[in-house]
């Protein structure tokens, strides 16, 4: 039992000078009680702390170099599913403007039944604010409602 103690003993007292010698490494690192430190000691301080700031830039410059290539393959896949999307669209403009070309206009819209008058509530106005409304953009409509082979439809105006 005296020899379990005695070694007991023995590892707490390593272990606390190992935490005493670790917590000056850290003041030291942190630019505190320098000055006990001899010009050999502050040269190997300077030499850990260039090795640290390497390992950290270095790491810094790995994270944004592999942000970078995800960001490309990302990039990669987003222009390939908009080539898609544009041959998709393409298609359907051609399909659509064959249809329209041959008359075949009798487009099927499904008739939703009428709401009940209660249903709708009217707005609120507040005549205190300023009317910020600019007709000015809308006093051109008639010729930018003009496509590649004349006038918009109605519906679309």
């Amino acid at each position: 039992m005296l020899l379990l103690e005695q070694n007991s003993y023995q590892e707490y007292t390593k272990l606390k000078a190992r935490v005493e010698v670790l917590q000056q490494s850290q003041r030291h690192i942190l630019g505190e009680d320098l000055g006990q430190l001899n010009i050999k000691e502050l040269e190997q301080l300077e030499r850990q702390l260039d090795s640290s700031l390497r390992q950290i830039r270095s790491r810094r410059t790995q994270n944004i170099l592999d942000q970078l290539s995800d960001l490309q393959q990302k990039e990669q896949s987003l222009l390939e599913i908009n080539r898609s999307l544009k041959i998709k669209l393409d298609e359907n403009y051609v399909a659509y403007q064959t249809h329209w070309d041959t008359g075949e206009q009798n487009i099927q819209f499904r008739h939703r039944p009428a709401q009940p008058q209660e249903f709708f509530q009217p707005l609120q106005c507040n005549s205190t604010m300023p009317n910020r409304y600019n007709q000015a953009p809308w006093d051109n409509i008639e010729s930018s409602t003009q496509n590649a082979t004349g006038v918009l439809p109605g519906w679309m105006l």
